[in-house]
């Protein structure tokens, strides 16, 4: 590496890349020397430390000869004795390596090496931002009574799963982050998404909670959602009806089984209230977990950090009351710099390094999506207890998940702070420890898992996701062969959400609202998208939008993918897309409502014809 003393190779860090064009492009000495010191790299540490408690990933069903005689103790406590070799039928968990020698335990990993995938998975289903999906019923954005309702629609018109947004929990302070994409945590979960009138007490509120729901109810007047408006009234609602709670021993059952993790959490909540989302600004005492500061303030507060936890629960609970058919949850590829879960894992990341990805034919500037990234050998050394529980939390109560930018688990796009996406590289990650935890977690979920895996994206990936039975990601805005040559193992949709709208491409309110943004758009882009909805739906260049919307999801449901995914956007005639990648207040990213409550969708003949289009090609 020019200019560091050092070996990269043994950090994980690429000198240089082959970009999207196939150029190989060689990052200024200056930012890798960043790179390798955010990971520890430097004149006296040419190599990451021996991690204190080593870690063995294994398949079940393979025998392994051990180095030395061991006790294997399983995760349940059972001891399965001394042996100098692992049978192949030890069950799938984490459990431990006991050396006679006294020495550190070894943390044994057993894996099914692949994924959950039900050989009869043959489906279809739709997508949602859930937020934007009102009913008349709610609080100003869509909640989890919101969801069950969704679901019992989508079962009925035929559909087999609901795809939606992730459901992560931003900061308690204002302003409400909008991106669920940028949350303070993965694993939990967002308050706003709570159906007031069926937490526990409020029916007991009266007038005071028929007032509040008025207000909330107003808010569905404006199609912008107001998220700081509706967590005004929806915390005060609650606050109200923690103040009567009496206790409940299945909030005393998750709360120990949640543990550490959403006491941590539930602090942290409770000390935002006060200082702020973002730790770096708050008292230098706070700003780590386990200072006897941050305990005394969690004692004294212990009211506030009791209603972090039991919103958890409730959250959790009506979540699990929610599916009627399987849900397909969306794991963001990583949190804030300055939320609950960079506070709690502050000393396994690079602070001074943001993810994001190098410039391509799509964004020519490159993106910077303002996310630490974990040290590779520091996320190994704590046993991958991160990447564990946040993967744990998406599958639970869900069907199956679609994992954000999954290329993350084998390399990551570093960008120092001081740099710009141009500055950064590559840093690689153990994805075959990491596959294989995603693969028990999987297992133990029943949950299938989705990659998304567009963009600059090596071959070998998806070589071994496929081995892997992860799902590839396919857009027929993507694709250059008709959905006909989709792969099996694939989700396929039109669009996503970054992405225009079958409606905003076909009408060319998509290239106006770029335009009116400051962006430059891709011209030949945009025609081509057009050019391919003519030829995948069939239609003539002067045909109504509903006719291209049905004829696209007709052809895009000839595709033999397990998975086929529809946008309620799409059925809708959404012109505009939910976030456009490259602005900040010059569009409504993550903030705008469906054009009607669920209560006229469910009888809008758009989206049944467009479900009828789907289960006919099927």
């Amino acid at each position: 590496m020019p200019g560091v003393d050092l070996d990269p190779a043994p950090w994980g860090i690429d000198a240089g890349y082959w970009d999207a064009s196939g150029r190989w492009q060689q990052p200024d000495p200056s930012s890798l020397e960043a790179v390798a010191a955010a990971m520890g790299a430097g004149p006296g540490q040419p190599h990451p430390p021996p991690i204190d408690v080593p870690l063995w990933c294994v398949r079940r069903g393979e025998v392994h000869r051990l180095q030395s005689p061991c006790a294997v103790v399983l995760e349940d406590g059972t001891d399965l004795g001394v042996l100098t070799s692992l049978p192949p039928d030890v069950p799938l968990g984490y459990h431990e390596l006991r050396a006679g020698d006294g020495g550190p335990a070894t943390r044994l990993v057993v894996s099914p090496g692949r994924c959950h995938l039900g050989e009869d998975l043959h489906t279809w289903g739709w997508a949602v931002q859930l937020y934007a999906a009102r009913s008349r019923a709610s609080w100003g954005i869509g909640d989890l009574a919101d969801l069950r309702r969704l679901c019992a629609w989508c079962e009925g018109q035929g559909a087999g799963v609901l795809a939606l947004n992730p459901l992560h929990a931003a900061g308690p302070a204002l302003p409400q982050q909008p991106s669920p994409y940028y949350p303070s945590s993965r694993r939990y979960r967002s308050p706003l998404y709570l159906c007031i009138e069926e937490v526990p007490g409020a029916e007991r509120l009266g007038p005071d909670l028929d007032g509040l729901a008025r207000a909330g109810r107003a808010l569905n007047d404006a199609r912008l959602i107001d998220r700081d408006q509706v967590w005004r009234l929806k915390a005060s609602a609650l606050a109200r009806c923690f103040a009567i709670f009496g206790g409940d021993a299945d909030f005393d059952a998750y709360r120990l089984e949640q543990g550490t993790s959403l006491e941590e959490f539930a602090t942290y909540c409770a000390i935002a209230e006060v200082h702020g989302n973002g730790w770096q600004g708050w008292p230098a005492p706070l700003q780590r977990p386990d200072s006897e500061a941050v305990a005394r303030f969690a004692a004294e507060a212990s009211d506030r950090v009791d209603f972090h936890a039991w919103l958890q629960w409730l959250l959790d609970r009506q979540l699990a009351r929610a599916g009627a058919l399987p849900i397909v949850e969306d794991l963001a590829v990583g949190f804030d710099a300055g939320g609950a879960d960079a506070w709690a894992w502050q000393d396994l990341l690079a602070l001074g390094m943001r993810v994001g990805a190098p410039p391509d034919q799509f964004n020519s500037a490159g993106q910077d999506w303002g996310l630490p990234p974990f040290v590779p050998w520091k996320l190994r050394a704590a046993g991958y207890r991160p990447f564990i529980e946040t993967i744990r939390t998406a599958m639970r109560n869900a069907g199956g998940l679609r994992v954000d930018h999954v290329m993350g688990l084998f390399r990551l796009y570093w960008i120092p702070l001081e740099g710009g996406p141009r500055s950064g590289t590559y840093v690689r990650y153990p994805a075959r420890e990491l596959l294989d935890i995603l693969a028990l977690e999987s297992h133990r979920a029943r949950a299938f898992v989705v990659g998304e895996d567009l963009g600059t994206v090596e071959d070998s990936v998806r070589a071994e996701l496929a081995q892997r039975r992860v799902l590839s990601y396919r857009l027929l805005w993507f694709e250059p062969d008709p959905p006909e040559g989709y792969p099996r193992e694939a989700l396929a949709a039109v669009t996503t959400h970054d992405l225009p709208t079958v409606a905003g491409v076909w009408s060319g309110a998509d290239l106006s609202a770029q335009r009116s943004c400051g962006l430059a758009p891709n011209e030949e882009g945009h025609a081509e998208l057009r050019s391919r909805l003519v030829r995948a739906a069939g239609a003539a260049e002067d045909a109504p939008v509903d006719e291209v919307t049905e004829g696209a999801y007709r052809a895009l449901a000839r595709a033999p993918s397990r998975v086929i995914v529809a946008t309620l956007d799409d059925a809708l005639g959404v012109e505009e897309r939910p976030n456009m990648p490259g602005t900040l207040d010059e569009w409504p990213n993550w903030s705008l409502a469906l054009p009607l409550p669920l209560e006229e969708i469910e009888v809008d003949p758009r989206p049944s014809a467009v479900a009828e289009a789907i289960r006919t090609a099927r």
